[in-house]
């Protein structure tokens, strides 16, 4: 790590990682040690308040990092269309802007790039010179730690692709990369307070000012915006609270003992669900790092990948993550607030990028990414076959008018190679199954009969 260049603190906390896993230290949160958050706010009981004042000392962070390998590329995600024509990247600009005006407010976009998606997203950021403020450097870089093999535990050599012994901690680095990076004493030398973090393929992530101002007249340090769990929350990370101190914590499917998993998946007993929207007291994060030495020990994730992640026949490696929510438990008085699933939309595969992309979602001339009121509780399931939907470009071929109408839709599943024509509206619960390539129609109806 040092002969490539990573800082001394990024070193410190590879190190701390490594010698957790080579202790066997355990991760695990049993449920007989947590008991549920309890009765948890919600964001429709905070009062409004002036935009402006709550927004004034309010940056946003934009986790970055992530390239669209799920869907066969190796380009930034926030680079793909999401509507009409616009990048993540583009909207979530045209948001941070509109915010701007709306509140005479400063409000800088920082992201947290990784080194494979800084150079393309930069490029991308110049076309937007509205967007400098206070001299603020664009972003900051999140560290590379070595993959390791899965025996030995050294980190694996990969002659073929060098740059492929390399991986991100997790999103649980942006913590200490504010800190390295300068990033941190350069916003809080400008007067900012508060920071809300999230991801940038969730573009129900906006900025909103009641929350902001409960922060700073709560005293909070660390925020983090929960929803209500469903069945299909069931393998996402939830919070609790652990039964030794009261302090809240958040559980991971990989944190749950194998005895535990029926527990694990109960929604209901284990209400509240991690959005990855984050909010944090700058000037209590900064002194929290100070006396940590800029290493903030999260729970120690332990993923099992593939040297090379498309050639499941390359060596088992083990990657050391850890997951920014995961800092609830580093910061006693940590709270958390109950928001409408409006405010998570994450886009992780091309099933998700169709809903976003429908009629189902509408754009506000301030650029907010929103369901249409009447279905905002109830967003249709989109299910479709991995052969020749998982990849961008197959996705596209089979879509190349746009997305279907899927207002009046439940589910639609597709099994087969099926290309839609435009102005297909879908409605109902409709499962197609196709043996051999088939086209639907411009204009067709599509209905649970056929």
């Amino acid at each position: 790590m040092r002969t490539a260049g990573q800082p001394e603190e990024a070193i410190r906390s590879f190190r701390s990682a490594y010698r957790r896993l080579v202790g066997g230290e355990s991760v695990m949160l049993p449920t007989a040690e947590l008991e549920p958050a309890g009765r948890v706010p919600s964001l429709d009981e905070l009062p409004e308040v002036d935009g402006g004042s709550a927004l004034e000392h309010v940056v946003l962070i934009k986790l970055n990092g992530g390239l669209a390998t799920t869907m066969g590329l190796q380009h930034p995600k926030s680079l793909i269309e999401a509507r009409d024509g616009r990048s993540f990247l583009d909207i979530i600009v045209g948001q941070t802007l509109a915010l701007r005006r709306r509140y005479g407010v400063r409000l800088p976009l920082v992201l947290m790039n990784s080194e494979s998606t800084r150079a393309e997203t930069l490029r991308a950021l110049a076309r937007h010179p509205e967007l400098e403020r206070d001299g603020l450097e664009p972003d900051f870089l999140q560290s590379l730690i070595p993959k390791l093999e899965a025996q030995t535990l050294m980190p694996v050599s990969w002659p073929q692709a060098p740059a492929l012994e390399w991986c991100p901690p997790g999103h649980g680095d942006v913590y200490g990369a504010l800190r390295r990076s300068g990033m941190l004493d350069a916003l809080l030398a400008r007067g900012f307070e508060h920071a809300m973090i999230s991801n940038s393929d969730n573009l129900g992530a906006k900025l909103d000012p009641r929350i902001a101002a409960h922060l700073a007249a709560e005293h909070i340090p660390f925020l983090m915006e929960v929803v209500e769990g469903t069945e299909a929350d069931r393998k996402g990370g939830h919070i609790a609270r652990r039964r030794s101190d009261g302090q809240l914590v958040l559980r991971e499917t990989a944190q749950t003992p194998p005895e535990d998993e029926d527990s694990f998946r109960d929604f209901r007993r284990w209400r509240y669900y991690n959005t990855n929207n984050l909010w944090v007291d700058l000037r209590v994060l900064a002194d929290t790092l100070q006396r940590a030495e800029g290493v903030l020990e999260l729970p120690l994730i332990v993923n099992h990948k593939t040297v090379d992640p498309r050639d499941a026949d390359s060596p088992a490696v083990l990657q050391l993550e850890s997951a920014m929510g995961a800092a609830i438990e580093s910061f006693p008085g940590a709270s958390l607030l109950c928001v409408p699933r409006t405010r998570f939309v994450p886009v992780k595969t091309t099933d998700d990028l169709l809903v976003l992309r429908s009629d189902v979602y509408s754009v506000s001339e301030g650029l907010d990414v929103e369901p249409v009121p009447e279905l905002a509780a109830r967003l249709p399931f989109v299910e479709l076959d991995k052969r020749y939907y998982r990849l961008l470009d197959q996705f596209e071929m089979r879509f190349p008018d746009g997305a279907p109408s899927l207002r009046e839709a439940q589910r639609l599943v597709v099994h087969g190679d099926v290309t839609f024509g435009p102005g297909v509206v879908v409605r109902g619960a409709v499962e197609l199954t196709a043996q051999e390539p088939r086209r639907i129609d411009p204009g067709t109806i599509l209905t649970a009969r056929g």
